[in-house]
């Protein structure tokens, strides 16, 4: 008890302090004000950036200076000396700014005082480097362009409460380099697979958001309400059937979407109830070129992104230079538990199997559900190097093509990275008889009690098939987790920008 009453009053006092400081910043907001000076202008025409500066006067020896004049824009981090010394953060790096009653007039030196770290200012003037080595900004003018309100967190530990980074992403990006870094590099990383899929001649596509039925995937849907029509409507799950209404309509032979979906589950490190997928279809060909296709695209963006196809990932290296190993389910599940599942066809047989391994399973799941349940738990975690494993059970796998020689399989991979899944690949079902079979079975699967599998038949998919898709491959790849690897995040909420959290109470 009394360490919890300890533990408030420290809150009420960190709130008291904090809201001091806001006071404080607000009289000196209306103190520009007063003084005619308007501390959130238009516009400020800056002439360079931190990082042009650095590397333009590298090679600037400790205590030359230049008549070079330019202007600068961005946030104070850090003040010395009553306001002499500055750090100026832009989104490019840092330049110390030297403010001297030398350079500036006696009305830019006395209102000195109404700056903070945390303000952005735009300021004019020479470049030095300091006799301690520091390239500077020596000011001969400056302007303020948007007065702070709310301090900085502290200095030295930076914004360093995961939750806060979560909820506060601008102040995590404004204190932490890394996290500017993971940022910029997922806009690069999703701006290559464009670059790398259009050269190869796809042609990027849209489909619906708001989805009249859940489908394209197995995951329980977000509900909304369509007001204009007076129908509920799902939150896309998936984009596959209307990307393939596009393949149908003959579109493009090669087609793509990057898409944001909605999944109504469970919250993790590797999962986001809003997550960014990739999805591409190509017709005339199965799921071996989709393997070649996923391994080229992503090792293509390593090295464009980060100059190398081996990257470490939480001390692990990870080589993920073509060709990529590849295991059938059943003899990936061989190795890790001496079980041969192949030999073992029957529901009973797989269910006495997994007990016998210590995997839980209903029994009511199916042979598919049960080699699934196993796999998941005994043998993703030891998958580290790059992976495909394929042809899946036919009954976990709706919409993918029967496998060719074996008729209990279909024609599926499964990527895995690190023990995790990060691309999901057929040879496409593109039988409107089979297709139609299979979604009935999910139909009635649902009404025994799986949330996830869809509750309707969506029949104008159907109907489309009946004109006739060509054959073709499909490939998904989950960009969020692709993300986490290439930059070596612990979570999958480190590279979403604005990750789902419960509202804070108050």
């Amino acid at each position: 008890m009394k360490r919890h009453m300890e533990d408030k009053l420290t809150q009420k006092q960190t709130q008291t302090s904090a809201e001091t400081l806001r006071n404080t910043r607000i009289q000196k907001l209306n103190d520009l004000v007063d003084k005619g000076i308007n501390p959130y202008p238009y516009t400020f025409d800056r002439t360079a950036s931190a990082e042009d500066l650095q590397e333009k006067y590298k090679d600037l020896k400790p205590g030359e200076e230049t008549e070079d004049y330019y202007s600068v824009a961005g946030r104070i981090m850090a003040m010395r000396n009553s306001g002499m010394f500055m750090d100026l953060m832009d989104s490019s790096g840092k330049i110390q700014l030297f403010a001297h009653k030398e350079n500036l007039s006696e009305e830019k030196i006395s209102s000195l005082k109404y700056l903070d770290t945390g303000d952005i200012i735009g300021a004019s003037g020479t470049i030095r480097r300091t006799p301690r080595g520091e390239l500077s900004l020596k000011i001969k003018d400056y302007k303020i362009l948007s007065k702070s309100l709310l301090p900085l967190p502290e200095k030295w530990h930076g914004l360093t409460d995961i939750e806060a980074r979560y909820r506060h992403r601008y102040l995590d990006l404004i204190m932490n380099d890394n996290t500017r870094d993971t940022f910029r590099k997922r806009s690069l990383i999703i701006q290559e697979i464009r670059n790398y899929l259009i050269e190869h001649g796809f042609l990027e596509v849209e489909t619906p958001m708001l989805q009249t039925i859940a489908g394209g995937a197995a995951a329980r849907p977000f509900i909304t309400y369509h007001n204009a029509l007076d129908m509920q409507m799902y939150m896309r799950i998936a984009p596959e059937l209307h990307l393939k209404r596009l393949m149908v309509g003959g579109l493009n032979e090669k087609i793509f979407e990057i898409n944001r979906n909605f999944r109504n589950e469970g919250l993790s490190p590797k999962h986001n109830p809003e997550f960014t997928m990739l999805e591409l279809y190509q017709a005339y060909v199965d799921y071996n070129e989709m393997m070649v296709l996923t391994e080229n695209l992503i090792s293509t963006v390593a090295q464009k992104v980060l100059g190398t196809m081996v990257i470490e990932y939480q001390g692990k290296n990870i080589d993920l230079t073509p060709p990529w190993d590849r295991a059938t389910m059943t003899g990936a599940i061989k190795k890790y538990t001496n079980v041969d599942f192949s030999q073992l066809l029957s529901q009973p047989e797989a269910i006495e199997a997994a007990k016998n391994l210590g995997v839980e399973v209903d029994e009511n799941d199916s042979w598919g559900q049960i080699l699934d349940k196993i796999f998941e738990e005994k043998v993703e975690p030891q998958l580290i190097q790059p992976i495909h494993i394929i042809d899946y059970p036919r009954d976990i796998s709706p919409l993918s093509k029967a496998h060719r020689d074996n008729s209990r399989l279909v024609e599926r991979f499964e990527t895995r990275v690190n023990g995790w899944e990060i691309a999901n690949a057929f040879s496409e079902l593109n039988d409107p008889i089979d297709q139609r079979r299979r979604f009935e079975q999910q139909v009635e699967s649902k009404a025994e009690g799986d949330e996830e599998t869809p509750s309707e038949v969506d029949y104008d998919y159907i109907t489309a098939l009946e004109y006739g898709m060509p054959p073709a491959g499909g490939l998904g790849v989950g960009i969020d987790r692709l993300i986490m690897l290439l930059t070596d995040s612990v979570s999958i909420r480190d590279v979403i920008a604005f990750p789902t959290m419960r509202p804070k109470q108050g």
